[in-house]
């Protein structure tokens, strides 16, 4: 039997010590400017790692399987990360389910003091073969020894039953309470003079083709690329509501649904669909097309919040946004939801 502790796996960013390195993962020209490092290569790494994680377990059964990313199931932001230091990744496999891993990373920078900076939950699934006739493939349990290796495989457990709450919370209607947040910002436009942020202008989008340089297994582009691109327009688009300063607080959910080939043309979407406080929750989505326009699918979706902050990183608040129609109503919903969800946690930065 194979034990979480024999899924580990250890890798690092040495930013330290690579100046090269160091300037790519600078969002500015500025090394002491805390918080000023690119989330969106981040998250290309922590990808990576999931994946590697994940195939050295599945390769012990099915040595010429490979694994997909399934969904992201939430990264929380704990401190800013200081781009001059080192990054260690340690990763871990949580959770084995019928064909699926769930990986969990910890993202920290060692010495005094040491900084933990995220921690991240990944769901992998094991595949065989290629193209349509690809199938999932059925995995062993782990075997759990002690206390800490049952707890986070309860936490896991927890995880998946909280985000299938959270789907089923989407379609319930409103509170008494949202009701009345709605009706009080709907009334609001209606005043003479209304000059607020209608939600409905809050979007930013791009189009893309994707290349081989962007393939990781054969006829599939690397996940990690895509969800790179989405937050990075994520964050743009987080930038037409924040005033000052707009960094990532949290990766709510991001889900993997059809997998983009060679050739395909992709349409990026981002909006920002509600604010709380210092916190603005951005929607994004990513749309392929195949190279002879027969089909288009929805391959991801993703939620993120942001903080909006100063210098020193203190959070400094958002104006108001003003949903319009039906639909925007009910993202505004999600998006509060969402948020404060996520700031219940303690250390969120």
């Amino acid at each position: 039997m194979t034990t979480p502790r024999d899924t580990s796996l250890d890798r690092t960013l040495p930013l330290g010590s690579d100046p090269a390195l160091r300037r790519r993962f600078m969002v500015v020209d500025e090394p002491d400017l805390r918080g000023n490092l690119r989330f969106g290569l981040l998250l290309e790494i922590l990808d990576t790692v999931a994946e590697e994680t994940s195939l050295r377990y599945v390769n012990r059964f099915y040595p010429g399987a490979r694994v997909v990313t399934a969904a992201i199931d939430n990264i929380l932001v704990r401190h800013a990360a200081d781009v001059t230091r080192d990054i260690v990744f340690h990763a871990r496999i949580n959770h084995v389910g019928r064909s699926s891993v769930e990986v969990g990373i910890r993202v920290e920078q060692p010495g005094e003091p040491m900084n933990h900076i995220a921690s991240c939950y990944f769901t992998m699934v094991a595949r065989s073969g290629v193209g349509d006739s690809a199938v999932s493939l059925a995995l062993p349990p782990l075997e759990y020894l002690d206390d800490t290796e049952r707890r986070r495989e309860r936490k896991a457990v927890a995880r998946r039953e909280e985000y299938r709450s959270e789907q089923a919370l989407v379609i319930e209607p409103p509170s008494r309470e949202e009701y009345e947040i709605l009706a009080s910002l709907h009334r609001a436009q209606e005043e003479p003079g209304f000059q607020g942020l209608l939600t409905g202008r809050l979007a930013a989008d791009a189009w893309e083709r994707m290349y081989p340089e962007q393939e990781n297994v054969p006829q599939k582009i690397f996940g990690g690329y895509l969800i790179r691109r989405a937050y990075e327009l994520s964050s743009i688009c987080s930038e037409l509501v924040a005033p000052d300063r707009s960094i990532i607080a949290a990766v709510n959910r991001i889900n993997f649904f059809h997998p983009v080939r060679m050739g395909d043309k992709l349409h990026y979407t981002s909006r920002v669909v509600a604010i709380d406080g210092s916190f603005v929750c951005v929607e994004a989505s990513i749309e392929r097309i195949s190279r002879d326009r027969t089909s288009k699918a929805l391959s991801n979706s993703c939620l993120f919040t942001f903080v909006n902050v100063d210098r020193q990183l203190g959070h400094r608040p958002v104006p108001s946004v003003y949903p319009t129609t039906y639909a925007e109503d009910a993202r505004y919903l999600t998006g509060q939801r969402s948020i404060r969800s996520l700031t219940r946690h303690e250390h969120l930065i």
